[in-house]
């Protein structure tokens, strides 16, 4: 049996657990339809699911006192794995796993440990910095764009990246940062990519879940290009993207569930990117302005070197998360 909620609201308290079955929990910031971070969490918890018979269970949350009400009951059910899926997740996740040893609380994004605690790290700005190659090379006007939910460090870390791979194909690039205060205002994402766009940007790298959409939907409008992120976006607006930084979500969590399942679980910080597999920059194939040659060629040389654990950004250009 399985409960689900795929919206605000609680953990379904009407599912009981059969004996010896994995219980999975994930919690949200936001709705699952946003066709990028939580959609991509999602689909983890699904795999999880079907990959090792768990009952699973979702919430979505909006406020800290939501994070910690909800890991609360999630630990008073006697779930075995509970995940908060974003850095904001982490104050309520330290103070709640305290209170339940018997259930491992993972926060995504996430530096902290304890008994029963880990983070998942990753190294999005990895892929952030292809797409800042990426994007610098096809931009006419030398002007490109970045627009967040929210100014969280690992969100700033990865428009340092992009600015950094920028640069390193044209120096003299300008790149305009904007955050919204909001990760599933759609409207406010298409307004302020407008706003950019009225800047003269003509690429812009969006990280702003459900809100990111309509950044996407303005730089269509205008017929300039976008950069997806957390999930392959390129199918959104095919024409439009330029391609998107994509973190294989899915598979990340599984990894974990099974280790806890298994019973070979050490709490840490999981540090995946490009050499697992993880973090990758998947350009669109249906560019309506391709990448230069040239440039897709270093390209894949840094993407080379990342996998070998051979390129390392500094941490000027894009700090630690």
């Amino acid at each position: 049996m399985m409960g689900i909620l795929a919206c605000g609201g609680k953990p379904d308290a009407a599912s009981p657990k059969h004996a010896g079955q994995f219980r999975v929990a994930l919690l949200t910031p936001g709705p699952i339809s946003d066709q990028a971070w939580n959609a991509g969490a999602y689909a983890g918890l699904m795999r999880i699911k079907d990959s090792l018979g768990a009952q699973v269970s979702h919430v979505q949350t909006k406020t800290p006192a939501e994070f910690e009400e909800n890991f609360r009951q999630y630990g008073t059910q006697g779930y075995d794995l509970v995940f908060g899926h974003g850095f904001e997740f982490q104050d309520a996740a330290e103070r709640v796993s305290a209170e339940f040893p018997r259930t491992v609380f993972v926060t995504t994004s996430g530096g902290r440990t304890g008994p029963n605690l880990a983070g998942m790290d990753f190294a999005f700005e990895e892929g952030s910095y292809l797409a800042g190659m990426a994007a610098a090379s096809v931009s006419k006007a030398g002007r490109i764009g970045a627009i967040g939910g929210a100014d969280l460090p690992p969100v700033k870390a990865s428009f340092a990246a992009f600015e950094a791979g920028a640069r390193a194909v044209n120096p003299g690039v300008v790149v305009i940062v904007s955050y919204l205060g909001s990760w599933d205002d759609v409207s406010a994402g298409k307004e302020q990519a407008l706003a950019q766009i009225g800047r003269g940007v003509d690429v812009i790298f969006q990280n702003a879940d459900a809100a990111g959409l309509g950044v996407i939907q303005g730089a269509r409008e205008r017929q300039v290009l976008a950069i997806g992120a957390n999930a392959n976006q390129n199918g959104v607006a095919p024409g439009t993207m330029l391609g998107s930084v994509v973190i294989d979500l899915p598979h990340a969590l599984l990894t974990v569930a099974r280790e806890v399942r298994d019973g070979k679980f050490v709490p840490r910080v999981i540090s995946l990117g490009s050499r697992d597999e993880v973090v990758s920059w998947t350009g669109s194939p249906a560019l309506s302005r391709p990448v230069p040659a040239a440039v897709a060629l270093r390209i894949d040389s840094v993407r080379a070197r990342m996998r070998a654990g051979a390129f390392r950004l500094s941490s000027a250009s894009a700090p630690h998360k």
